[in-house]
């Protein structure tokens, strides 16, 4: 990578997938010299270990739930012990968003930590953390940060099960939209003010400093915002709602922050319009997908003005197939939620994808809040 750079006279690199990160990519192009978009591989134990990741919430007094971490299933099942249900379980590594269980039963739960330590997750799984089951309605916040400076960027609320009226397990995301409006400017206040501000410091003080994007995955309590988990990416599919609305230049944020030149850049700014994203996925996804499954009609879904994101495709003998579990990612503004779904999903239907499925209830929270009377 660094001869490709130098060969290429890359002026930054801005890496996207968390692997690489954890792998510590970004300290070696730094070491070579080369401006680079996201955090070393030290800071990027926020989102390589979420243990990790308690353990600093717990020192730095960063709201969160209450936890426990185990390196054996005996201490696991012990550890159970001490929580009611429903219960959270989560291998501590990175399983591409989807080790993660909510246990209704104590069987569901003894179930989970079995295929952890059988290797379910590969590595990730040889330790789990177990976790209070916080009640409330998600949202995510990101934030651009050199270390020092921090700047919002953006809300979101993405839809993380696989089957309608978030049924199914977890996946790495169905679709989402932006802005997340249950994230009030109050609660993002206090979710900069006592989770995002303090994560920053205590890493800074730690000696890994995070530069990058960070990204909170947040759950809004009767007490207030609790961080779930960060990402140390702009994660998928809420970045591509976060594109569509962004009114800025994306590269030169990105290059300030790798400078360390946050502190002279104005907050970015984003349209006050709803971007919503359906992902349409391959059959059998988040377990086994079908890959080559053939795409048609993509240049008719954007006729529509839709924006089509590529997240597991493939172009073969001239033909587009599925290559991957999420596929396309369907995109589209409007005024409002409902008005970007429904324009997000007249493209979806103009796409011929027989092997693939989507969700049909993507923004279904916010589409029924805007539809309820004014208090």
């Amino acid at each position: 990578m660094i001869t490709f750079c130098a060969t290429q006279r890359i002026g930054l690199v801005v890496i996207g997938p968390e692997a690489p990160l954890v792998d510590g990519l970004a300290d070696s192009l730094r070491g070579a010299g080369i401006a680079v978009f996201g955090p070393s591989r030290a800071a990027a134990q926020l989102e390589g270990s979420k243990g990790f990741t308690k353990d600093l919430c717990a020192r730095a007094g960063i709201p969160t739930a209450r936890y426990d971490r185990a390196t054996s299933l005996h201490a696991a099942r012990a550890a159970l012990d001490g929580h009611e249900l429903p219960v959270v379980i989560k291998a501590d590594g990175l399983a591409a968003g989807k080790g993660v269980v909510i246990a209704e039963t104590r069987a569901e739960a003894e179930a989970a930590l079995d295929d952890m330590f059988d290797g379910q997750f590969g590595e990730a799984g040889a330790e789990v953390v177990i976790e209070e089951f916080l009640e409330g309605e998600e949202a995510s916040f990101f934030a651009l940060t050199d270390g020092a400076t921090i700047l919002p960027f953006g809300s979101a609320q993405d839809h993380k099960r696989v089957g309608e009226g978030d049924t199914g397990p977890n996946t790495g995301g169905m679709g989402a939209y932006s802005p997340a409006r249950v994230l009030t400017p109050l609660l993002q206040g206090e979710a900069i003010e006592r989770i995002v501000a303090p994560t920053v410091r205590a890493m800074k003080e730690a000696g890994m400093p995070y530069s990058g994007v960070l990204y909170a995955g947040l759950m809004l309590t009767r007490d207030g915002p609790k961080l779930i988990e960060y990402n140390a990416r702009f994660g998928d599919p809420e970045c591509q709602v976060l594109m569509l609305r962004l009114k800025d230049d994306l590269a030169e944020l990105l290059l300030a922050c790798a400078e360390n030149r946050l502190a002279g850049c104005a907050p970015p700014r984003f349209s006050p319009d709803t971007a919503l994203t359906v992902v349409m996925a391959a059959n059998g996804y988040p377990q086994t997908p079908a890959k080559g499954g053939r795409i048609d009609g993509l240049a008719a879904a954007e006729a529509t003005g839709a924006k089509i994101f590529h997240a597991g495709t493939a172009n073969r003998d001239g033909v587009l197939v599925a290559n991957g579990g999420r596929v396309l990612n369907v995109t589209a503004l409007g005024a409002n939620v409902r008005d970007s779904r429904d324009h997000a999903y007249r493209a979806v239907d103009a796409i011929d994808f027989a092997e693939g499925f989507c969700r049909r209830d993507i923004g279904w929270r916010e589409v029924k809040r805007e539809a309820a009377p004014a208090a």
